[in-house]
């Protein structure tokens, strides 16, 4: 589903990334986990779209798309998340998600302002499709608040259900889990494994191991910029060099 091949990104005279390579297979959820300052976000960056590496390859499908926008890259049925979200908080929740669905409008600004015929039912049929995906994300009943004035953790969900409203065949998360409580955390591995579940891959950057142990079917493992292990959770777990990186060698 995608390939990275011999990623590398230098800023200045640091190597953030150093020839990273991996495949995604198609279905899976992958976690990317690593101590801080491994270039997870840095990859993340990379693969859709916001930086421009300094050397190497991204594939979508067997596509090469390196270099592609955002926004091209959504068109091509690869969305992703943030970290720290990113909502239009002055809009209402149910407008955020009609924003995602309107990168697969056909009406033109004309039509729009003249509210064509043809307009007006692909506006009911967007916001109809909204709908759909705020209730798979159970925030329904939040559909005519403003977005700016959602907890975090609704608002975590709101920035997932507008990034589902493109019907993406592939999802990246920047650590999902950040700043959730636990039962928040329960809510969301439940809610991954329904997106898997609709034939969209996953991947995600995330730091709490307990969600991604539970979660993955396949796990990369990056440390001071380069790749140092791929796996099943077992296999990760397992593994004495990430278990060092983690914990530190006693030698």
């Amino acid at each position: 589903m995608l390939e990275v091949s011999g990623i590398t990104q230098i800023f200045g005279g640091v190597t953030a990334l150093d020839s990273v390579s991996f495949k995604i297979a198609k279905g899976d959820i992958t976690g990317v986990i690593g101590p801080n300052g491994a270039g997870k976000t840095t990859l993340f960056n990379i693969i859709s779209g916001i930086y421009h590496q300094t050397a190497g390859t991204v594939y979508l499908e067997g596509k090469d798309v390196t270099g592609f926008p955002p926004e091209r890259l959504a068109r091509l049925s690869m969305v992703r998340t943030f970290q720290n979200i990113e909502l239009f908080g002055g809009m209402t929740v149910l407008e955020n998600v009609m924003v995602g669905m309107h990168t697969k409008s056909t009406s033109g600004l004309l039509a729009c302002s003249f509210k064509a015929p043809w307009s007006i039912s692909e506006e009911r049929r967007i916001r109809q499709g909204a709908l759909k995906w705020l209730d798979f994300t159970g925030i329904t009943d939040l559909a005519d608040q403003k977005a700016g004035n959602l907890p975090f953790g609704k608002g975590r969900l709101l920035e997932i259900a507008r990034a589902l409203a493109v019907e993406p065949r592939i999802i990246l998360m920047d650590e999902p889990a950040a700043g959730l409580n636990s039962q928040e955390t329960l809510a969301l591995a439940a809610l991954i494994k329904r997106i898997r579940d609709m034939d969209i891959t996953v991947v995600l950057v995330e730091h709490d191991m307990e969600l991604v142990m539970d979660i993955c079917d396949r796990i990369v493992v990056l440390n001071l910029g380069k790749k140092l292990a791929e796996g099943t959770p077992q296999q990760i777990q397992e593994s004495p060099e990430v278990i060092a990186a983690y914990l530190g060698d006693d030698d």
